[in-house]
């Protein structure tokens, strides 16, 4: 059968309809089942790989793995599964039609040069990074991120497409194992990948500040080399600093993509959670000189990199779920009335013990309050700002990003539970009911209510102050 089915072919149930869309790849058709089966409740298209004489054998190897992937996926964030071909017959896959445009169609969209400002970078990004965590948690690394790969839903959702160079922990990896090559997108390849690494969800965290740069400037950081000499400058050369080609840049934005592009996987964001918290809360950026710069990086610099470059072995990765699992995102939720000494005390020696066994975690500090009459919204952020602050001051912090947020809300329960679930934490630290027991099963405490609906472990605590530090225990 040929590798380019004709529209209104049958095969396997399913109608061919018009072709959508051609890569390098393979060609992309819309479908839908034959003899009037009700469709599954979304629309449908099916990809071919293409597997002409000058074809690479990528593609087929491309095929297998996407095919593996899509199956082994859930969420959101990729496309539905919905059936695969015969290999020996006619290689296919059948999955949902996203509907909405991509970032490439975006971008195109866009005058030459042009660039979207702070907020709708920051917006954007902070889409992809959501996505790309949901597969990291499933211990699967993208390793393609670039705008063409990435859809927006009508609603703003992400959701990533083409896992033909993907990598999973639990499944073997036929492009290491059959290619042997570097693996990915010129202009938005990781370092790592450079040299044939795979596995590192820092690798995607890599590509999203390459779509960032661009997003904001309107050029890639990196153009598109052609070469393998081109590609291995990305292990010590950093790109211009995007405030340098458009000097209006924030400065937080810029702190954010630079440490994205990072030519060593250590020194950028450890999780795509920890990359969406900054794109969607940059007042709580932390500005360093790589957020300050106007200049390129002297090419004594590059040279020492280069050197460094030279001896380095790289190895495999832990498994993506493992790397998260060092970076949670650590929430408190620190009450700010009805409570006393004990509570505030049992709270911060629980956030100590929980930093502390997570190295790469990031703590952010929540208090919901209500608003105040005769008091203005910022004299309330302040005065509950400062408070929050004093209470974080006795915690270990060193080697910790942390950052203090005050939330207006009459529900507490549902604003930390909505703090959660946007912020991507991992566990959520509160104090456990003290008063109201009695009533939880007619009126739940908001510590119960937490509880039954957050999105992420939570850490009830216990209010337990030794009598000794009980004039120690903070505001």
């Amino acid at each position: 059968m040929s590798t380019q089915p004709a529209p209104g072919i049958e095969i396997d149930g399913f109608v061919v309809d018009e072709r959508v869309h051609t890569g390098g790849m393979a060609h992309l058709y819309r479908v839908h089942y034959a003899n009037g089966r009700a469709d599954p409740g979304f629309a449908m298209v099916m990809k071919v790989p293409r597997m002409a004489g000058g074809d690479g054998a990528e593609n087929i190897v491309g095929y297998e793995v996407e095919e593996m992937m899509l199956q082994t996926l859930s969420g959101t964030h990729v496309p539905r599964f919905v059936s695969a071909g015969d290999m020996a017959r006619l290689p296919y896959l059948v999955m949902e039609w996203v509907p909405g445009h991509t970032l490439q169609q975006l971008l195109d969209d866009q005058p030459p040069g042009a660039a979207l400002t702070d907020e709708e970078v920051a917006r954007l990004g902070h889409a992809v990074a959501v996505a790309v965590h949901s597969l990291h948690l499933q211990n699967a690394v993208h390793q393609d991120i670039k705008p063409a790969n990435v859809v927006l839903r009508p609603n703003g959702q992400a959701v990533l497409l083409d896992f033909g160079l993907s990598w999973h922990a639990h499944q073997p990896d036929l492009l290491a194992e059959e290619l042997r090559t570097a693996v990915g997108s010129p202009a938005w390849i990781a370092p790592e990948q450079v040299v044939g690494v795979r596995g590192d969800l820092r690798s995607d965290i890599f590509a999203i500040g390459v779509m960032l740069y661009e997003l904001a400037t309107g050029v890639l950081p990196f153009g598109v080399p052609r070469t393998a000499g081109g590609l291995r400058q990305r292990l010590w050369m950093d790109p211009v600093p995007p405030r340098v080609r458009r000097p209006t840049l924030a400065p937080w934005l810029q702190e954010i993509i630079l440490r994205c592009l990072a030519p060593e996987a250590a020194q950028r964001y450890a999780s795509a959670a920890q990359l969406a918290f900054d794109l969607a809360n940059p007042t709580q950026v932390t500005l360093t000189e790589r957020g300050l710069r106007t200049r390129v990086t002297p090419w004594r610099t590059h040279l020492k990199r280069w050197i460094k470059a030279s001896g380095v072995e790289y190895r495999p990765s832990p498994a993506p779920r493992a790397q998260v699992d060092e970076a949670p995102i650590v929430m408190v939720a620190v009450p700010y009335q009805d409570t006393s000494d004990s509570t505030l005390y049992s709270l911060r020696q629980a956030a100590t013990r929980s930093l502390g066994i997570r190295p790469g975690a990031r703590l952010a500090c929540v208090t919901v309050v209500a608003t105040e009459s005769g008091m203005d919204e910022a004299q309330l952020q302040r005065r509950h700002l400062e408070r929050l602050r004093r209470w974080a001051d006795g915690l270990p912090l060193q080697g910790h990003q942390v950052s203090f947020h005050v939330i207006e809300a009459s529900d507490t329960a549902q604003a930390l539970i909505a703090y959660a679930q946007g912020n991507q934490v991992s566990l959520l630290v509160m104090g456990a009911a003290t008063h109201g027991l009695s009533l939880q099963r007619v009126r739940p405490t908001v510590p119960m209510r937490v509880a039954m609906a957050a999105p992420c472990n939570v850490m009830l605590v216990k209010q337990s102050t030794p009598f000794t530090q009980l004039g120690q225990a903070g505001p």
